[in-house]
């Protein structure tokens, strides 16, 4: 909140409507963790496929942008005027012609596949019977990393192909064997060093803490509002 309140007043300070809204960064936001994969799964929220967690969050701060260039005057109506541009097809047109007018390829947003695709997959399933307890961020991002999809150099090459989709999420009761996460990758060696960092990353246990709300605070210059939890 301290932080939101620092960001708030420099925005307000330079003559910009600033609000902030707290969100859960206790795991990840939606099921992608990859460069090509996270397109795909952006091209299915703006088809309203999206994961609910995402679609959640993304609903929230885009009213908020509504609301903040006065184009809507309520959270509700904000909300309503993005649901019927999700659901008329306008908001996929539209990245389409971000990405023609930016030199590539917009056919993607009609066939996700034309993305590129990693070379290896392997499905990673629960070590054991439990609960839950965590879906680490920070390992889940190491673990991307490390199998090239990001940098660790300024002169090394990501691979937008690798990466993780994590279904598994913090209170689900699971069974072992139970499927948890596909991983992407490059080869062989790619799959283990992912295997690797999803084994830290899911923790299974015999119980596991309440979720944090997907959208805890509103921060504005006026002050701090608490959401309520949705139902």
């Amino acid at each position: 909140l301290t932080l939101a309140q620092t960001m708030i007043a420099l925005g307000e300070s330079s003559g910009v409507r600033t609000v902030a809204l707290v969100t859960a960064m206790d795991r990840p936001l939606g099921h992608a963790c990859g460069n090509a994969l996270e397109v795909e799964e952006c091209i299915l929220a703006l088809r309203g496929e999206g994961p609910r967690d995402l679609m959640e969050v993304t609903l929230a701060l885009g009213a908020e942008m509504l609301l903040a260039a006065g184009l809507e005057g309520d959270g509700t109506a904000a909300r309503k005027r993005l649901q019927q541009t999700i659901t008329s097809g306008a908001a996929r047109r539209r990245f389409a012609d971000i990405i023609e007018a930016q030199g590539g390829n917009p056919a993607i947003v009609d066939d996700p596949a034309a993305l590129p695709q990693a070379e290896a997959s392997a499905v990673y399933v629960a070590p054991a019977s439990g609960r839950i307890a965590a879906v680490h961020p920070k390992a889940v991002g190491l673990g991307v990393n490390a199998m090239g999809g990001g940098r660790t150099r300024v002169e090394d090459q990501v691979d937008p192909s690798v990466g993780f989709v994590i279904t598994a999420r913090p209170g689900d009761t699971v069974v072992a064997g139970q499927p948890l996460a596909t991983i992407y990758a490059r080869d062989t060696a790619g799959l283990q060093l992912g295997e690797a960092a999803l084994s830290e990353a899911i923790v299974v246990g015999l119980s596991a803490p309440p979720p944090r709300p997907l959208v805890s605070h509103r921060v504005t210059r006026e002050g701090i509002e608490v959401l309520p939890s949705p139902a």
